[in-house]
């Protein structure tokens, strides 16, 4: 079974995660793939909707970093493959949706927060987790969670690397529909037949309008979270992050 299943069913496009064994954490592989079909959605008549998301606990937990020296085979070619991936979102003509069935974290949150609309089931959570591997935030998170919620409550995501429950994330703004665990897939199918039936035209007009007056400052956010990130990812404080993180201990950072 592959890692990403990809089918399109009623003007709907469903990518769905399916490495729940890792909580889909992304390879490289998966990455580039997710980022090519959103990007080859623009030119199928039959897809209406573009829809996200995972199977198992988890949406995605981002970067798969998982390996006792995981710090030494992460480059910034993740990076990139993670801006591919929201560029891809935020630029395809057509409504993209995340459901997000658990656990988002790091580069999997910032992926589920580009989408046009977050559907979260209660036992969700959103995380970025970046800080406590010694990383800042990326996948465009520092432009996108403050065009959301402000700049003290991105803040505070960012610096503290605090989980936001589904709810807690509904009411600060930040995703766009709770539902109760039962009920998450009948409404996920609701929202999206309810896109897929109506005037595309519209959306893609809704959508670049939307974009352009909250996520203008995106491409440079995401070149800035690229400097950044390359920089710290020769530091040994990402090392020891890394390190701690596969061992399952609180990593000490030194600021070297």
């Amino acid at each position: 079974m592959s890692d990403l299943e990809v089918h399109a069913s009623d003007g709907a496009l469903w990518l769905t995660l399916n490495r729940p064994e890792v909580f889909n954490a992304l390879t490289g592989e998966m990455a580039d793939e997710i980022a090519a079909v959103i990007e080859g959605a623009t030119a199928r008549d039959d897809v209406r909707v573009v829809v996200v998301t995972g199977t198992g606990p988890a949406f995605s937990t981002g970067a798969d970093i998982s390996g006792a020296e995981a710090h030494e085979g992460f480059e910034v070619t993740a990076l990139d493959r993670a801006n591919r991936i929201i560029r891809a979102i935020v630029g395809v003509d057509k409504p993209v949706v995340a459901a997000v069935n658990g656990v988002a974290a790091g580069v999997g949150c910032s992926a589920a927060l580009a989408c046009d609309l977050v559907v979260a089931t209660e036992s969700a959570s959103f995380l970025l987790a970046f800080a406590r591997i010694g990383l800042m935030p990326d996948g465009g998170a520092t432009a996108t969670v403050a065009a959301s919620i402000g700049r003290a409550r991105a803040m505070r995501m960012a610096l503290l690397a605090e989980p936001l429950s589904a709810r807690e994330a509904y009411d600060a703004g930040l995703v766009t529909h709770v539902t109760s665990d039962d009920g998450f897939r009948p409404t996920v199918e609701k929202i999206v037949s309810r896109l897929a039936a109506g005037p595309p035209l519209a959306y893609a007009a809704a959508k670049k309008a939307v974009n352009a007056a909250t996520l203008h400052a995106l491409e440079n956010a995401l070149e800035l979270e690229r400097t950044g990130q390359t920089v710290l990812l020769k530091s040994q404080d990402v090392a020891e992050g890394m390190r701690a993180f596969g061992e399952k201990r609180k990593p000490v950072f030194r600021g070297e």
